[in-house]
């Protein structure tokens, strides 16, 4: 019995040692990562120990801060950026520890993509082929300067920005001219029915097909 105890209290201290020792060892790493030209905090860099899944990310300023061990190596990752390491010293006499950690951007070389409107060659050299160009220069600007292909291109025509902003002046315009009342009802106004009238008599509301 007494051998039993002595037993239990000899593996108690030595893993009570064990686990003082593995305190001992940790430190509070923390720090800002920034670039290299500019010194400008680094967002959303993933910092991790080497080999395992811990780590964290710095935030929108560039900082970080999680445990770590001695000697253990720190990865530095992010897109566009180099990927920088540093190692924890083992000769720290306080368990904190301060870095500013320098990244230089990196240029990423993709391979050629070749995109292609055919899925295989045969499809692209029968369409090769079958292809039919007007051999007069006069065939070709009627066919680019035929009004239905220009009225579906003037349909599908974004706004540019001096119409944006004529149509947003507007409307401001309207807003301030009717402000603390009710606007203007155009149904009851004779000179729009009267100009609706006469574009009715000209036929401005026939089908085009007609």
């Amino acid at each position: 019995m007494r051998l039993s105890i002595f037993s239990l209290c000899f593996l108690f201290f030595i893993s009570a040692a064990a686990q003082s020792k593995q305190d001992e060892n940790l430190v509070q790493f923390t720090g800002i990562v920034v670039t290299g030209d500019s010194l400008t905090g680094v967002p959303y860099v993933v910092v991790k120990v080497k080999g395992t899944s811990h780590g964290t990310i710095t935030d929108i300023y560039g900082f970080f801060s999680f445990v770590a061990r001695q000697k253990d190596t720190i990865e530095f990752t992010c897109l566009g950026l180099r990927k920088a390491r540093f190692v924890i010293p083992d000769t720290l006499t306080d368990h904190r520890l301060s870095l500013i950690q320098l990244m230089h951007a990196d240029t990423i070389v993709l391979p050629q993509a070749n995109v292609y409107p055919w899925p295989t060659k045969e499809e692209f050299k029968q369409a090769f082929i079958n292809l039919q160009l007007p051999d007069d220069d006069y065939v070709r600007a009627k066919q680019t300067l035929d009004k239905n292909n220009l009225d579906a291109i003037a349909l599908n025509l974004p706004a540019d920005g001096s119409l944006s902003f004529k149509y947003t002046l507007n409307e401001r315009n309207s807003q301030l001219y009717y402000a603390g009342q009710l606007p203007q009802n155009t149904l009851l106004n004779p000179i729009a029915w009267a100009k609706f009238i006469d574009a009715w008599k000209k036929g401005a509301f026939k089908r085009k097909d007609e």
